[in-house]
């Protein structure tokens, strides 16, 4: 939702004549609802399409959100048939008239565009902002924060939860970024051919991180299926772009792969199902299918990170069951994610998968667990914690279990997750006072 106050000056434009006719009057409560909906849909679009008109981060983040704040004003008044239509529309001529009233801005704009098509949205205008968001000239945490603002409409608080860092360093790092965009000049276009290399890596970890943020978001939904959506989307045209790659392949395989199992995530009344428990018969077989195929394609043609992540999903997905999942096999494609891509949550996800190996020693699981713990990364991370309170549920260490997801819950903010976590937590005090 849009985070500052109405402009109420007198030459604010109102709603575009040539916008979709408005329906009924609508009550406040309504409105309110249609515009969150439209900011989670359609902020991205939007934003895009006012960057390539005024060619400035900052100006065209503006001008954005006063559509969103122009639009609780008058859609009491009758909800457009097209909400994302009418915020460009209104976008554009406020960035317009903007221009028109500061005439050095013209000077001082710092992207470059092609100025074909201003007036119109255009398929691409989200792949742009995005390689202009990756540049290499930004530093990759910079990137990321950039990308998760802006592509996805995050506030400063949830890009700071989505990588793991306090609030001010992720304020700081989207802050560098737009400096560093206008100081250099970073043009606003999709790279040509021979720079596309150069910044593929940048860009896929983006995509991949901003399907995370849909999972991982605060609130009552487990899953925000605008920011799932948008990456997939995104994943799709870099596929497009570069159909010789391996790796776009590979993270589109991995998203639809987890996509396909969405609908089995929650139970009828509402509750986290985890993928041990989950009804596989409720999966998407369409984009699991897809998922795979993709994903087989890219392990064809290379073992990059996201080829191993892909490989991951497909083991569980074409397991027979959970138990007849290949562990071991799972563990070997963790140890050559590390190889490559050495960080502590794939760390994490190795141990995890290393404690459901038959046989595994889950002392020596622990001992992993409890060296991450160290890692300044993992702090806020809740998934640690609830990790390590399974592994010492199955070790009866249960006075630890209960302490480890006290500390999970108090580091979730999804409701629908922290209620799973409560419910473990409570069923393992009533075994303890049982015995």
């Amino acid at each position: 939702m849009p985070r500052r106050r109405p402009d109420m000056s007198s030459d604010q434009p109102g709603a575009p004549a040539d916008s979709c006719p408005p329906e009924h009057p609508a009550a406040a409560v309504e409105v309110a609802r249609v515009v969150e909906q439209a900011h989670r849909e359609s902020w991205s679009t939007v934003l895009a399409s006012v960057v390539r008109l005024t060619r400035d981060l900052d100006l065209a983040e503006d001008c954005t959100q006063d559509a969103f704040v122009q639009a609780l004003r008058t859609w009491p008044d009758g909800i457009p048939a097209n909400p994302g239509g009418w915020l460009s529309t209104v976008a554009r001529r406020v960035a317009l008239d903007r221009l028109r009233r500061e005439t050095t801005l013209r000077r001082k704009l710092p992207l470059l565009v092609e100025e074909s098509g201003a007036e119109e949205e255009q398929p691409t205008d989200l792949l742009r902002l995005v390689f202009t968001c990756c540049h290499p000239a930004l530093a990759r945490d910079s990137q990321v924060a950039l990308t998760l603002r802006l592509i996805c409409g995050l506030t400063t608080r949830e890009v700071a939860a989505v990588l793991l860092v306090s609030e001010p360093t992720a304020a700081a790092r989207i802050t560098r970024a737009k400096k560093k965009i206008a100081a250099a000049g970073i043009p606003y276009r999709i790279p040509a051919d021979q720079e596309l290399a150069a910044r593929l890596d940048a860009v896929l970890t983006v995509v991949h991180l901003a399907y995370t943020a849909g999972h991982v978001a605060a609130g009552t939904e487990l899953t925000r299926t605008d920011l799932t959506g948008r990456a997939v989307q995104l994943a799709r045209m870099l596929v497009r772009l570069m159909p010789r790659e391996a790796e776009p392949q590979a993270l589109l395989g991995l998203l639809l792969m987890t996509e396909a199992r969405g609908d089995a995530r929650v139970s009828a009344d509402g509750e986290l199902v985890l993928l041990a428990d989950q009804d596989r018969s409720r999966w998407d077989s369409a984009l699991l299918a897809e998922g795979v195929s993709r994903a087989t394609l890219a392990l064809e043609h290379g073992q990059g990170r996201f080829a191993l992540q892909a490989a991951v999903a497909g083991l569980h997905m074409t397991a027979p069951s959970w138990e007849k999942t290949n562990w071991v096999q799972v563990v070997r494609m963790y140890d050559a994610m590390l190889i490559s891509w050495p960080t502590p949550i794939v760390a994490l996800n190795r141990a995890a998968a290393h404690s459901l190996v038959p046989g595994a020693d889950l002392v020596a699981v622990l001992e992993e667990l409890d060296a991450l713990t160290k890692e300044t990364a993992l702090t806020s991370y809740a998934y640690l914690p609830a990790t390590r309170a399974d592994v010492l549920t199955r070790l009866s260490r249960h006075a630890q279990a209960a302490e480890a997801y006290e500390q999970a819950i108090a580091l979730t903010a999804n409701e629908t997750e922290r209620r799973f976590l409560s419910n473990r937590l409570a069923e393992l005090q009533a075994r303890g006072a049982q015995s």
